[in-house]
């Protein structure tokens, strides 16, 4: 009997001491903010929202965005604090703008291919869940959905739309601060284009995404990767599909000499041209470019027929290919961490 009563007195003791741990950790959870295009938030657009965001603040801000497509264009600074903007439907929630590279500016200039961003992302520490970003402009050249320049940024459960140009992984080099890194993490993501639609020197791990080659798709990369940098883009478990014509795109060409793109147990559809590569009519570039593949599976998979400077690594090669290895930097930054 007093056992009984000690063990019922030790889980009432447990109970309690869970609900304050749950408090206390409620208390200090992310700051909320609402964004909803029917007033009933504490914004009706999400730049508005982003501009609230505290300059400098080590507090993570939840930018809330309830179904809707929002049509603006939307810069978040290097100046602000971690932004994680969280969709209430991937389907349902959009962000969308239809600039183009060639469209004019005021002065009678073309916006160029940066220009034409629908989100920019110079912030550190920002994450996304559950949204579109889209750039509506069509097939008419470069169109940027999402550029990214910050570091320690991720998408889940994300969708990036367009057709040339969608994804710009800008990284530093064109920066001032040339060294400063720019890691990504893509995690259940859908990503689509035509032309180079994930392009430039951040360092970016895709894992268990699709990847939508659209009808008249060519390249599916065109990286940019610093000479000293180690990576530069790595599909883990992704499925390499779309609707293009059989054979007709390539998995990457160099946007510069150094690039460096890798799939390692990715699914690759019929779309997949046998050579797999380009060199973007550089031969320099096969000598300095590291293209490689481990365990591709598919009909697109045809390590015999790839061009010969392009590599099929073995189990020992393939080891170095995982998320921490590739993200960590300096800094021990653990990606999966970021999303909770």
């Amino acid at each position: 009997m007093k056992n009984s009563l000690l063990f019922k007195d030790l889980k009432i003791f447990l109970i309690i001491l869970v609900a304050t741990f749950n408090f206390l950790s409620f208390k200090t959870d992310d700051k909320v903010i609402v964004v909803s295009k029917d007033g009933k938030g504490n914004f009706i657009t999400i730049q508005q929202a982003v501009d609230a965001v505290k300059n400098g603040s080590s507090q993570r801000t939840k930018i809330f965005i309830k179904a809707g497509t929002y049509k603006e264009k939307i810069i978040i600074s290097e100046t602000k604090g971690p932004i994680i903007l969280e969709g209430e439907n991937p389907e349902k929630t959009v962000i969308t703008f239809d600039d183009f590279a060639s469209k004019k500016n005021q002065e009678g200039k073309d916006i160029g291919t940066t220009g034409s961003a629908t989100v920019f992302i110079y912030a550190n520490d920002f994450t996304a869940k559950n949204i579109s970003f889209e750039n509506s402009a069509g097939r008419v050249g470069q169109a940027v959905a999402v550029l990214t320049a910050g570091d320690r940024i991720t998408f889940e459960n994300c969708r990036f739309l367009g057709n040339q140009d969608t994804l710009y992984l800008k990284g530093a080099q064109d920066l001032e601060d040339k060294t400063k890194p720019s890691r990504n993490y893509f995690k259940n993501c859908y990503i689509e284009g035509t032309t180079d639609y994930i392009f430039g020197a951040g360092t970016a791990v895709f894992e268990n995404c699709f990847i939508y080659s659209k009808e008249t798709a060519s390249y599916i990369t065109a990286a940019s990767t610093p000479r000293e940098n180690n990576f530069g883009f790595v599909f883990i478990n992704c499925n390499i599909t779309g609707n293009a014509k059989e054979y007709s795109v390539y998995l990457g060409r160099p946007w510069r000499l150094f690039a460096k793109t890798v799939y390692i147990n990715c699914t690759l559809n019929s779309t997949i041209r046998p050579e797999g590569w380009h060199n973007w009519n550089k031969p320099d570039a096969e000598k300095t470019t590291f293209y490689a593949e481990f365990n591709s599976k598919g009909s697109g998979a045809n390590s015999i027929s790839r061009v010969n400077w392009s590599h099929q690594l073995n189990q020992s090669e393939a080891k170095k290919y995982t998320l921490g290895n590739i993200l960590k930097g300096k800094d021990n930054w653990n990606a999966k961490k970021s999303l909770k």
